[in-house]
Formats: structure tokens, C-alpha cells, sequence
């Protein structure tokens, strides 16, 4: 294999993640499988107990990890899904190499950090390089999280190190991604964080091939000629990696500057194929450039760390928005809107928007915001779509204003509601009652059985499948809970994260006050999970248990964001 190494300095969201992501999709262009991975230094075994404010998204993938946002990043740019292995924290290596100690698999060896760790991180890289189908792939980009400067770093840049010599210098590339500040007292580019980031670097054995320089602005000639007498490398080998409108653009920036061709003759490789940009440059351009726009109102609770909001919390929702904008034409001017200010009412405010978006979340903060904000999209006919909590609070207002169940709620909030028409899976209430919150809610991709409705006319697009032969070859190859499938049903395919489901016994008198259940879960042991929810004769009122944004990419827009912003437009 070929190992790209991608690390930060100076300061950390700098984007990493996105540098990544664009040089994976760049080897693509050229004809070759590449796969990326993410190290997270931190001590938590993954990001599910994590709080979205604390490190931005809980991405969630097919086979149920619950793991960093950055690879969300790499499967929208790189177009597959990507396994829960693919992201590696401190807290899974200490945690193995201890497990492996107590089942006293290391024979009585005294058990040092060095190199059972290393050694350990670099055997988790070794399993990323596998393909399913038992090949491997042509190129593996491992990023590693924080900063050069973190002491909890040290472990993995020494097992980085260590491939060099196992797998020869032309095998490795090491990349920089270092931000060049630009102080408004000064008016001028420093390049002195970046000097001391190669520096900090360098102590590690390490000497950067490529230095990605992020900034407000280009990089010149004077700055670029400072970084090459100090880093020691080619100035073609800096590459400028200034703020743009669309992160979807940053590939293409990077080609302008023949970063493929540099990092394929770097590594002794020949192009395999020729890049075809067309179709992926006008989606570009349409985001960048869009005809006409619409606004949508995120309406949610993680959406703010002191005096600063934060967009990260819901970026899947953010690009699947993006997506579908991009492939009808369309701009998308989101404001992040606290729940907690429509707590006792306010939401007249929404008039302004062409669409409410309620997100999922977890806990009893903002929550009556949230159905007040449901409640005004349902009767002044403005498009929503509900995501996970936002199908649950849905349902919830619609027992209590349609339905007449004054005091409907979810158990989550309120343990004794008069009308629990949200309620936590029987499975559930032993975990909830142990504490045992880490990895065990129903998590990853499940099916969904689709009956008529504006659900499935969406879904008819692409996504949605009936062929049973396929259904056995996923059961058999793949992470997906299947449940039972009846020949010719059509089903699609979406991950979920949450525990608390629509309480059956009140499924009727839902039905009964015009509610439609569209999809569902059928369970081995028969039970129905309610997956989708609408109303018939709203121009879009639409929730899923599911986050469908989790599988939109730029070239194939999630089915249900595709359909809001269409009605947002109408």
C-alpha cells in the first residue's frame, strides 16, 4: 500500500479533514482505490457520548460506529461507505493492548507504550488497507487529529515514523496542513506558526513533502519562498489552500496546482486513468453561483458554545441541504435557530423561512421550541422535514393539537406522561437502567419497508429496492439490519441513532386524526418499528426515525432533502 500521512499544525479545524478527503477524491480521478482513516488522540473510546458542541458531529456509519465527523467528509467526497474501523482513538489502543494483557496473549512480556502501541495503531492502519473484497487499497490516507504540539499525538506520528521504514520512503508522503494567520494590526501573512509546526515536526523524525497552506487568502510568492528555505522542500510542494465559498471546491483548487501529479510522481506511481471534472465542477458551480435561493430555518439545540454559534453540530445536514441545492440550481441560506428561544412561544418568527428543519438531539432542552416551531410549519403549510428526534417531537405535536391527547410526550423528557406516544424499546430499558449509554442504541443502517405515499415517490428516484436477491446478498456481506422483506416490497436502506421509538399502542388514533405512516421496520421477531411519517395534504410535511443525511453526497443527493428543498422552491 501507499500511506499518505495528513497532519495539522499551529491550530486544530483548520481542515484537515476536508485536505483529506479532496486528496482521496483526486487519486480517484486518476484511476486509483483509496480509503482514508481518522486518529483521534482523546482517551474516549468514540464519539458517542461526546457532545456535539464538545467535538462537532456524531457520525454514524453502516455497521454502527459512532465516530468523528471527518468521516462524513471522506465518505461524501470519496462516494462509499466507509467502516467504523476506519476511525482510531487512543481509548480502543490502550483498551486492546490491556484486553490482550488480561487474556495474557503477550506471554509474560513486560507491556511498555513503546512499541506495543505504535505497534498496535499500525496494526488498525493495516486492517483499513483491506478492501471487502479481500484486495487492498491502491492508497490509504490516514489523518491524524489535534496538532503537531499535542503531547497525545506522539504515539501515532511514531508509528507513522515507523511505516517509512517498513514500507520505504516512496511509499509514505507526509502532508502539513498549517494555517498562515493574517493579524488585522499587521495586514500581513505570517509564516512563522507554520516554521515552528515543521519545526515541532521535524523533532518527531518527520519532514513534511507538502505543506497545505490554509489561510483567508492565497498564498504569494514572498511567503511561499520563506516556507520552502525553511521546511527544505521544493516551493512546487506548497501548496495554497485559501478560504472558498464551497468546501466541494477545494479538490479542484488543489488540481490547479497539479497536487495529483506531484504526489503521483513523489510516490513512483502512473495515472491509471484521466480525471473527468465536469459534472463534479458543476454542481460546484451551481452552489457558488445558484439562480435563485430559499431559506431554511434549522431549528436546534447544539447550536451554540459561549458567545460563538456553531455550524458543525449538524454539518451532514448542512451538505445534504448543499447537495440538493446544488443538483436543482438552488442556494440555501440556513440560519441555526436555539429551540430553547420558542420555549414559550415566538415562532411567528418562522414566517420568514421557506423551510423548518428539526434535527435530531437527545435530553429535554429546547424541546418545546422544537414542537411549537412543528406545530407553526404544520398549519401555515410550510415545508418541514424531521430528522430522528425531529420525527418523534412531530409526532408528539401532533397528539396534542390534532389528536387531543393533552399532555402527549416522550418518556425521555417526561417519565410519566398521560400519553407516552414516544417510548423506549423494551431492549433498551435494562441498558438505560445499567448506564450503559456507549454504543447501544439502535444504531447503523436499517431497512424500511415503503407503502404509497410522497416517501416512496422520493425514493423511486434510485435509492429504493425490491429484488430480494439483493436483499440476500446484503444479509449475507453486509452490517445492514434487514428485519423480514416480502418479495417485491420495496425498502430502502438508512442509518439511525436513538433509542426511543413510536409507541405502538397509539399508532390507530394517530392514524385515525390524518397522520400517515409511510415506512417501517419489520423486526425478526415480527414487531413494527415506524420509520417515516407525512401528511398527505400538506405541500411537504415529512420526519423519519432515520438521518438520511448520513448518505447524501454531492452526485447523490439524499431523496428526502431533494424533495424539501424542491418544496421550499415551490
Amino acid at each position: 500500500m501507499k500511506l499518505i500521512v495528513v497532519s495539522g499544525g499551529v491550530i486544530s479545524g483548520v481542515g484537515k479533514g476536508i485536505a483529506t478527503a479532496s486528496i482521496g477524491k483526486i487519486l480517484q480521478e486518476y484511476g486509483f482505490s483509496v480509503t482514508a482513516v481518522k486518529i483521534d488522540p482523546y482517551l474516549n473510546y468514540d464519539a458517542g457520548t461526546l457532545r456535539p458542541t464538545e467535538h462537532g458531529e456524531v457520525w454514524v456509519t453502516d455497521d454502527g460506529g459512532e465516530i468523528d465527523q471527518d468521516l462524513g467528509n471522506y465518505e461524501r467526497f470519496l462516494g462509499f461507505q466507509i467502516s467504523r474501523r476506519n476511525n482510531i482513538t487512543t481509548g480502543q489502543v490502550y483498551k486492546e493492548i490491556i484486553d490482550k494483557e488480561r487474556r495474557g496473549e503477550f506471554l509474560g512480556q513486560t507491556i511498555s507504550p513503546f512499541p506495543f502501541i505504535p505497534n498496535e495503531i499500525k496494526s488498525r492502519v493495516k486492517e483499513c488497507a483491506r478492501r471487502p473484497d479481500g484486495g487492498e487499497y491502491d492508497f490509504v490516507i490516514v489523518e491524524i487529529g489535534g496538532t503537531i504540539g499535542d503531547y497525545e499525538n506522539a504515539p501515532f506520528l511514531f508509528a507513522m515514523k515507523s511505516f517509512e521504514i517498513e514500507l520505504g520512503k516512496d511509499s509514505v508522503t507526509n502532508m502539513l496542513v498549517s494555517y498562515l494567520p493574517v493579524p488585522p494590526n499587521v495586514g500581513e501573512m505570517k509564516t512563522k506558526p507554520t516554521q515552528q509546526a515543521i519545526r515541532m515536526l521535524n523533532e518527531h523524525g518527520i519532514f513534511p513533502d507538502f505543506v497545505l497552506c490554509r489561510s483567508t487568502e492565497p498564498l504569494d510568492d514572498v511567503r511561499k519562498k520563506k516556507i520552502e528555505t525553511y521546511a527544505n522542500i521544493p516551493s512546487d510542494h506548497i501548496i495554497s489552500a485559501p478560504d472558498i465559498k464551497s468546501v466541494y471546491r477545494v479538490p479542484l483548487n488543489f488540481e490547479s496546482q497539479n497536487l495529483g501529479y506531484k504526489l503521483m510522481k513523489l510516490m513512483n506511481v502512473m495515472p491509471r486513468a484521466t480525471p473527468d471534472w465536469s459534472k463534479w465542477k458543476e454542481l460546484v458551480e451551481n452552489i457558488e453561483n445558484p439562480s435563485r435561493s430559499v431559506k431554511v430555518a434549522m431549528v436546534g439545540k447544539y447550536v451554540s458554545t459561549g458567545n460563538f454559534n456553531l455550524s458543525d453540530s449538524y454539518i451532514s445536514i448542512n451538505s445534504a441541504l448543499s447537495h440538493a441545492g446544488a443538483n436543482l440550481g438552488v442556494g440555501i441560506d440556513i440560519d441555526w435557530i436555539d429551540s430553547g428561544k420558542f420555549d414559550n412561544g415566538g415562532s411567528d418568527v418562522l414566517d420568514g423561512y421557506d423551510g423548518v428543519i428539526i434535527p435530531g438531539g437527545f435530553g429535554g432542552s429546547g424541546v418545546e421550541g422544537k414542537i411549537n416551531s412543528i406545530r407553526h410549519a404544520r398549519e401555515n403549510g410550510t415545508p418541514f422535514l424531521g430528522l430522528c428526534y425531529g420525527m418523534q417531537l412531530a409526532i408528539i405535536e401532533f397528539a396534542r393539537n390534532v389528536c387531543g391527547m393533552e399532555g402527549a410526550h416522550t418518556t425521555e423528557v417526561d417519565p410519566q406522561a398521560r400519553y407516552p406516544v414516544i417510548d423506549v424499546l423494551p431492549s433498551q430499558k435494562a441498558i438505560l437502567k445499567n448506564k450503559e449509554y456507549g454504543g447501544t442504541m439502535r444504531l447503523g443502517a436499517y431497512a424500511a419497508v415503503l407503502e404509497k405515499s410522497k416517501v416512496l415517490d422520493a425514493y423511486s428516484s434510485g435509492r429504493m429496492k425490491t429484488d430480494m436477491k439483493i436483499a440476500g446478498l446484503i444479509r449475507k456481506s453486509s452490517p445492514f439490519r434487514l428485519g423480514i422483506l416480502n418479495e417485491g416490497e420495496p425498502f430502502v436502506l438508512e442509518r439511525h441513532r436513538h433509542r426511543y421509538e413510536v409507541a405502538p399502542k397509539f399508532i390507530d388514533a394517530l392514524k385515525k386524526g390524518g397522520l400517515v405512516f409511510p415506512g417501517f421496520h419489520r423486526r425478526d421477531d415480527g414487531a413494527n418499528l415506524m420509520e417515516f411519517i407525512e401528511l398527505p395534504e400538506h405541500p411537504f410535511f415529512v420526519a423519519t426515525q432515520a438521518h438520511p443525511e448520513f448518505k447524501s453526497r454531492l452526485d447523490d443527493t439524499a431523496p428526502l432533502f431533494l424533495e424539501f428543498v424542491r418544496a421550499c422552491v415551490d
